[in-house]
């Protein structure tokens, strides 16, 4: 008997120094993990660092930090232990419901056995692996709710314990700190990128760079700082009653590049109007986003900023492809920030213009009064003085020479007098081309019942000569009438491109041209682009169905 005690004492001696050396490892591993995370300074590296320390920790297979906003939603997840080709299976990222979402409303520690078994589980997405234990804990910085770390499937055993639930505190406790100086690094540094690139875009449109550029430029590095798929910046037509997107940035940029929004029924017109900022988590499906820009661009999560308060030049679109998280707040301000500067920058750039365009206007005043004072007067005398001595000269020939002379100068100030009227019409006084290719694809909305999709790109204005214009309306004009009378579409998208050609393409869904239509107007688009040294061609429309009729003509 005194044998068997002192053999279990031992086994108990044995499993207590057991206990405590896994003890002094685990406090190590703790040790070594809060020195890890706490090493770099780089946010995204270190909330990677906090997910693989607390899987390590307690011994699970998976494991995820879930970043909360508005104390509501989750904009950010970081997930170990699952590979890209299950995640690319997985529909969209956790949005905060279920098992997650009692963290976020009850941010204490939670263990479970069994997710299923929870009354809030919300089961998983096809393509989620399968999981079934569960341990989380919230990460507190300064009083608020950083985000919880989400660990699942316990290796080895049934389900995590409350040793596990302990260490996994703990590493929340000390992953707090290592955020928080992260965090403040990060905003440092991502402050310090945007006065950064205020100032390039500033200093760029001070010095005369072309807006277009500047603008360019800046879509550039808002996408970049923002972390968008897409950004868009849209400016106000002729009036302001519609905007084309000047600029795009990423994704579908130049399938959206030269899309024209009307005012009266898009977001961007809405933000134009009140000049405040909007968010929509779902551009595609937002009834206030324009049925154009909700088909031709990809965007889930999107914010609009206008360019200016108190007058708006233009409004700055940022979006993420659809199904990607929300921009948090700070994304919005930040933007926002930029977009005032921006503005004020467009605004002195635009006084500059103006000041040189009136600089300009000027010099043309002025040569046409000293053209009209000084030389028309001259050449009059002149003309004058020739035709009373044309009554002394004797010789036929020369008196005949005379007056052709005289009736040369005649012609000479005809001819002055119209490059002075030309000289004293200001180009602001011609309707823009631009404006009256609107106008025509607005004619046929209510006939349509819808409103067509009008892209215009390319220096339409600067390149196009007034008879090509007429010649490309005409032909815009036509395709739209087809569309109306035999297309039966639901859909419409007019391009206008120019660079070396004129390029007008008018594309529907429907049915196509019946065969025993008239072609009377086709012909005579066709005998205009011949005569101009270019081509009418017939294709398939939008997705191989309806019709696609492309007018195209070489630019002098």
């Amino acid at each position: 008997m005194p044998q068997l005690r002192l053999d279990e004492l031992l086994e108990e001696l044995q499993s207590r120094l057991q206990q405590v050396l896994t003890t002094r490892d685990r406090v190590r591993n703790l040790l070594e993990a809060v020195l890890a995370v706490g090493s770099d300074l780089d946010l995204e590296a270190v909330l990677q660092r906090i997910v693989e320390a607390a899987a390590t920790l307690v011994d699970a297979r998976y494991g995820a930090l879930g970043v909360i906003a508005d104390r509501e939603r989750l904009v950010e997840f970081i997930p170990v232990g699952v590979d890209e080709e299950t995640i690319a299976r997985i529909p969209h990222w956790p949005e905060g419901h279920g098992i997650l979402g009692v963290l976020i409303r009850q941010p204490k520690p939670l263990r479970l056995s069994d997710i299923s078994q929870h009354p809030d589980s919300y089961g998983f997405p096809p393509g989620h692996p399968p999981m079934k234990s569960f341990l989380g804990a919230p990460i507190h910085i300064r009083g608020e709710v950083f985000g919880n770390l989400y660990l699942t499937e316990k290796r080895g055993a049934a389900e995590f314990d409350e040793e596990d639930e302990t260490v996994l505190q703990a590493l929340a406790a000390a992953a707090a700190v290592s955020i928080e100086n992260a965090r403040l690094y990060e905003e440092t540094r991502r402050s310090e990128r945007w006065i950064q690139t205020s100032a390039e875009v500033n200093e760029r449109l001070l010095s005369g760079t072309e807006p277009a550029e500047v603008l360019a430029l800046a879509a550039d590095r808002v996408r970049e700082l923002s972390g968008a798929d897409l950004v868009t910046i849209a400016l106000p037509g002729e009036e302001r009653q519609w905007l084309s997107l000047e600029v795009a940035s990423g994704a579908d940029a130049d399938r959206v590049r030269g899309l024209v929004l009307p005012r009266d029924a898009s977001m961007s017109g809405r933000v134009l109007d009140t000049g405040e900022p909007a968010v929509t988590s779902d551009f595609a499906r937002d009834d206030q986003v324009s049925d154009a820009a909700r088909e031709l661009m990809s965007v889930g999560p999107a914010i609009f900023v206008p360019l200016g308060s108190e007058e708006v030049h233009g409004v700055l679109t940022v979006g993420r492809r659809p199904g990607a998280l929300p921009f948090p707040d700070i994304t919005l301000t930040e933007v926002g920030a930029f977009a005032g500067q921006l503005a004020v920058a467009l605004e002195l750039a635009e006084r500059r213009r103006d000041a040189e365009r009136l600089s300009v206007y000027e010099d043309r005043d002025r040569i046409a009064r000293d053209l009209h004072d000084l030389v028309i007067q001259r050449l009059f005398a002149t003309g004058m003085t020739l035709q009373s001595a044309s009554r002394l000269i004797e010789k036929p020939e020369v008196a005949t020479r005379v007056r052709r002379t005289v009736d040369a100068l005649d012609e000479t100030i005809k001819e002055i007098r119209t490059t002075i009227f030309a000289l004293q019409t200001h180009d602001e006084e011609r309707p823009g081309l631009r404006s009256r290719f609107v106008e025509a694809v607005e004619a046929a909305t209510g006939q349509l019942g819808f409103s067509p999709a009008l892209t215009l790109s390319g220096a339409i204005e600067a390149r196009v000569p007034e008879e090509y214009g007429e010649h490309a309306l005409a032909a815009v004009r036509e395709a739209l009438s087809n569309a109306v009378r035999h297309a039966e579409a639901s859909r419409v998208d007019v391009a206008v491109e120019a660079d070396d050609h004129l390029l007008v393409r008018v594309r529907d869904d429907g049915v196509g041209i019946p065969e025993d239509a008239p072609h009377s107007g086709l012909h005579n688009l066709a005998v205009r682009a011949e005569n101009l040294g270019g081509a009418l061609r017939l294709d398939a429309g939008i997705d191989g169905a309806g019709t696609a009729v492309e007018w195209r003509v070489p630019l002098p």
